[in-house]
C-alpha cells in the first residue's frame, strides 16, 4: 500500500517553549507518512492546495490573515484545532448560557451595551437601546461587588472589580469599543485551572490567579478531594465537549465545595513550560501529539455541522420559510426535512468504524433520503457522535474484545472574577 502523507502544521505567535518541542516530539516518533512543521504563508490563492492534514492554531485570534486562511483550510477538509468558525463566533456571555444548559455552575452574568462605537454610529443608530441604563438594577442582579470584563479576550486585560453604580460607571467609561459583561463576584476557597485536550483528557491543576505569571500553577497532588477532583473533571469535560474545543483551559473558583466555572474561553491556552511547570508541560506535549497524530491518521473526525462541509455537497439544504409556505399551500401537508446532524453523525460513525470516505458519504446520503421519506426518523444504529482520536482508539479496543458488540497578565482575585484570598483561608485580598 502506498504511503499517505499526513503533514501537521503549527501556527504560532511569540511563544517559544512549546512550538519547537511539540514539532520535535511528533517527528521523533518516526511514524511513516506523518510529520510536523511550522506553517508558512505569504498570500493565498483560491486555487492553492493546502498541504496540511491538521493545523494547530495558536495565534489567529490576533492575526486576521491567519484566521481567514484557516477558514479556507477548513473548507478544503483540513482539521483545524480549534475550529476557526466557532472560535470567531464564541464569547463569554454565550458560553455561560451553554454552561448552564449542560449543568455546570457559572456566575450570574449580564451583557452590556458598548461604551463607544465605530465612526459613523450616531444616536439614531442606537434607537433600539434603552437610555439611560439602569446601573443599580444591573448590580442588583449580579450582586455587589461585581466584575466588569470583556466578553471576548484574555490575559486579564481590562478587568475591573466594582463596588457600586458609581464605580461601575467610572470603569465602564474606560472600556471604549470593547464588548463587556458584568459578572457576579465569587469568593472562593480553592481555585483550579484545567488543561483540556481532545475534549476528553482533563488535567486539573491548583492555580493562584493573584501570583506572578510564572508562579500561578501550583504542584499539590492533595489539593482536591477525590470527590471534588471527579466533579471538576466531569464539569470541564462537559464544557469542552459542548463547545467543541480540542485545546482549551477551564478555570473553576470553588465556593462551599461547588466548582463555579469562571473562564473557559481559552482556545489557545498557555502551554509555556516555565508557566505550567515541567510535569504538566510533558503531559501537554504527549497528549497534544496523540491528538493531532490521531486526526492526521484519520482515527476520528472533529465535529462538523456546516452545510458546505457535507461531502458530497448536500443538494437539498433545509427549507426556507418561503419554500415551506409554498409546499404547505400545494397541499403536501406537514413538511418533512432530513436532519443534517444525523446524516453527518452516520457519516462520522462509518468513518470511525474504518469505512472509506466514499462509503461514509454514501451512508449519509442514504440516511438523509430515509429521513425525508420516512418522517425524519433515523435508525438508532446509525446515530452517533463524533469522537476524538483517543476516544476512537478506546472504542476500537473495546470492540475488538467483544465481537458480538457493534462496532493571561497577573490579575488580582477580583480581576479573575473571584476573591484572591488564600486557598485555605477565608481572609479576603485587597
Amino acid at each position: 500500500m502506498a504511503e499517505t502523507s499526513a503533514t501537521i502544521g503549527l501556527l504560532v505567535g511569540r511563544e517559544n517553549t512549546f512550538p519547537g518541542p511539540f514539532i520535535d516530539h511528533i517527528n521523533a516518533r518516526n511514524i511513516p507518512g506523518v510529520r510536523a512543521e511550522f506553517v508558512k504563508l505569504g498570500g493565498t490563492a483560491m486555487n492553492e492546495e493546502t498541504p496540511y492534514r491538521v493545523i494547530v492554531d495558536r495565534i489567529s485570534h490576533e492575526v486576521p490573515y491567519y484566521r481567514c486562511y484557516l477558514k479556507a483550510a477548513a473548507f478544503r477538509g483540513v482539521t483545524v484545532i480549534n475550529d476557526p468558525f466557532w472560535w470567531g463566533s464564541d464569547d463569554k456571555f454565550l458560553e455561560n448560557l451553554i454552561a448552564e444548559r449542560v449543568g455546570v455552575a457559572v456566575p450570574k452574568t449580564l451583557l452590556l451595551p458598548n461604551k463607544d462605537y465605530i465612526e459613523g454610529i450616531t444616536p439614531e443608530s442606537l434607537r433600539n437601546l434603552h437610555a439611560p441604563l439602569d446601573w443599580d438594577a444591573m448590580l442588583d442582579y449580579v450582586g455587589r461587588p461585581a466584575i466588569l470584563k470583556p466578553a471576548i479576550g484574555g490575559g486579564w486585560k481590562n478587568v475591573y472589580k466594582v463596588a457600586d453604580a458609581e464605580d461601575l460607571i467610572r470603569s465602564y467609561d474606560e472600556t471604549g469599543q470593547l464588548q463587556m459583561i458584568l459578572q457576579e463576584f465569587i469568593t472562593w476557597d480553592q481555585y483550579v485551572r484545567c488543561i483540556c485536550i481532545g475534549r476528553t483528557e482533563i488535567r486539573p491543576i491548583p492555580y493562584d490567579p493573584s501570583a506572578p505569571f510564572e508562579h500561578r500553577y501550583v504542584q499539590d497532588d492533595t489539593y482536591l478531594s477525590p470527590q471534588l477532583h471527579e466533579r471538576i473533571v466531569g464539569d470541564a469535560r462537559k464544557l469542552v465537549q459542548a463547545l467543541g474545543y480540542d485545546m482549551d483551559t477551564v478555570e473553576f473558583a470553588i465556593r462551599d465545595g461547588v466548582p463555579v466555572a469562571i473562564d473557559f474561553l481559552n482556545p489557545a491556552p498557555d502551554f509555556d513550560s516555565f508557566s505550567i511547570k515541567p510535569h504538566n508541560f510533558e503531559w501537554a506535549l504527549e497528549t497534544m501529539a496523540d491528538l493531532v497524530i490521531g486526526y492526521a491518521q484519520g482515527q476520528a473526525q472533529p465535529e462538523r455541522g456546516y452545510i458546505w462541509q457535507d461531502l458530497p455537497f448536500r443538494a437539498t439544504p433545509p427549507l426556507s420559510p418561503f419554500q415551506a409556505r409554498e409546499e404547505g399551500q400545494s397541499g403536501q401537508g406537514a413538511i418533512q426535512t432530513s436532519s443534517p446532524t444525523s446524516a453527518l453523525a452516520a457519516s462520522a460513525a462509518m468513518t470511525q468504524a474504518g469505512s472509506s470516505p466514499a462509503q461514509a458519504a454514501e451512508v449519509a446520503a442514504a440516511v438523509e433520503i430515509a429521513e425525508t421519506e420516512g418522517g425524519g426518523e433515523t435508525a438508532p444504529e446509525l446515530a452517533s457522535t463524533t469522537t476524538t482520536p483517543k476516544a476512537a482508539g478506546k472504542s476500537r479496543s473495546r470492540s475488538s474484545k467483544t465481537a458480538a458488540q457493534p462496532a493571561q497578565d497577573a490579575p488580582t482575585g477580583a480581576a479573575a472574577g473571584a476573591d484572591t484570598k488564600g486557598r485555605r483561608s477565608r481572609k479576603k485580598a485587597d
